[in-house]
């Protein structure tokens, strides 16, 4: 039987540029796609779906009824960490459903079916990062149809890509996986967020519109490593203004200590937490990233953490398909 690979990038999920309920335009995320850690999986055509992973093979089953396919064997060959912050559900239902339907000879259309596999109903990173990579910022969802509760599953379409860009080749980013809890997921996320989107306050949006178009786009657009730093920083803090109630703090216990730890390191910028957490990232170019990394490591150490700390590049392109015709 012929086996399909998928493999694709995780994301760094930077924040919102609204979660009011005052505003025309709710949630807008902006992210990068990185070229590591990925997810990987394989898949072959079969009369029943099997998956020894469940979440893998709960994907599988709903990508099989999507597709009207009668089954697929599938083989989770890398992971990334779960409920982290580096968009492990989405990039792991993507590729199950793209591998799924190369090998059925099917065309994936992935920003179609995302909804319907339950993935793009707030930020739309996870799915333009899977598509093609690169630093992007969605235009987020319509406020009237969200309200307080976004819509029924797979009843929504993926917000679209406003802006999109490659970073330079020479920039890393930091990337700090402390072994302590996971982040928020599923319906305790979904709890969380209603209580923000009530209480949000639209004059950070407005705020935060002003960085996105007058400091970030210029400086991705331009490749200006150091502003580029200081927006994706400023955006990720106004954001943890509106969690701040919700997850302890502008950023969650422990992230905020090593952010706190790494703006004290000169060549990093762009010092943040991604979504929940408790991923914190930063961005560096490839002559200080060994420089970068050994401050990541002592700050996990002198506070008595375990963790992983890896370098990647931004991905220039999405997710790679071989064995099959198709293309993501």
């Amino acid at each position: 039987m012929p086996t399909v690979t998928v493999s694709a990038g995780a994301r760094l999920h930077v924040g919102f540029q609204n979660l009011s309920l005052a505003r025309q335009r709710l949630y807008g995320g902006v992210g990068i796609g990185l070229a590591e850690p990925r997810v990987t999986v394989t898949a072959s055509p079969a009369e029943t779906v099997d998956c020894v992973d469940s979440l893998g093979r709960e994907y599988a089953t709903r990508a099989c009824d999507i597709l009207e396919v009668p089954g697929v064997s599938i083989t989770l060959e890398e992971r990334l960490p779960r409920h982290v912050g580096l968009g492990s559900g989405t990039q792991l239902a993507l590729a199950v459903f793209a591998a799924t339907a190369v090998a059925h000879d099917l065309e994936p259309d992935i920003r179609d079916h995302a909804p319907a596999m339950g993935r793009g109903g707030r930020s739309g990173i996870g799915v333009a990062t899977f598509e093609d990579g690169g630093f992007v910022v969605d235009a987020g969802h319509p406020t009237a149809r969200f309200t307080t509760r976004p819509p029924d599953e797979g009843d929504w379409t993926v917000p679209p890509v406003v802006a999109r860009h490659d970073l330079p080749d020479d920039w890393r980013f930091l990337v700090v996986v402390p072994d302590v809890a996971p982040g928020r997921s599923g319906e305790s996320e979904d709890e969380s967020m209603r209580a923000v989107v009530e209480r949000a306050d639209p004059a950070v949006a407005d705020e935060l519109a002003g960085v996105v178009t007058r400091k970030l786009l210029p400086a991705a657009a331009a490749g200006r490593l150091e502003a580029f730093g200081e927006a994706i920083a400023e955006i990720g803090r106004k954001n943890g203004a509106w969690y701040a109630d919700a997850q302890g703090g502008v950023f969650r216990p422990p992230a905020g200590e090593l952010v706190e730890a790494l703006e004290d390191c000169p060549v990093l910028s762009g010092i943040g937490q991604s979504s929940w957490g408790p991923v914190v990232y930063g961005v560096t170019d490839r002559n200080h990233g060994d420089e970068a990394v050994s401050a990541a490591e002592d700050a996990l150490s002198a506070r008595g953490l375990e963790g992983e700390v890896l370098l990647s590049q931004a991905a220039t392109s999405g997710a790679t398909i071989r064995g099959g015709d198709a293309e993501p």
